[in-house]
């Protein structure tokens, strides 16, 4: 396999979302984690596994902005839409 460049992290960057965000880290990191450590793409690789951690946490962590509100449609049906701190009681 040839060496991998700043394109080839940036190909797996690029798309990232926060609800795979974890995953594309961990290929960034397959991607260049036998580059010695002071390799340029493995730095730049590096910087881009901080995003992606980043914008894994934040989006999973959910500390900020207002809940959901309580009167949507089907709110008492759908369990993963209650907060861990106020589950929906089991049936």
């Amino acid at each position: 396999m040839r060496e991998p460049t700043r394109d080839d992290v940036d190909r797996l960057v690029g798309p990232a979302t926060p609800h795979f965000a974890y995953q594309l880290r961990a290929r960034v990191r397959e991607l260049v984690q036998d580059l010695p450590e002071g390799h340029e793409v493995r730095r730049y690789g590096e910087e881009k596994m901080e995003l992606l951690d980043r914008l894994g946490h934040a989006s999973s962590k959910a500390d900020e902005g207002p809940r959901v509100r309580r009167d949507v449609p089907g709110w008492q049906e759908i369990p993963s839409a209650a907060p861990a701190d106020e589950p929906l009681p089991r049936r």
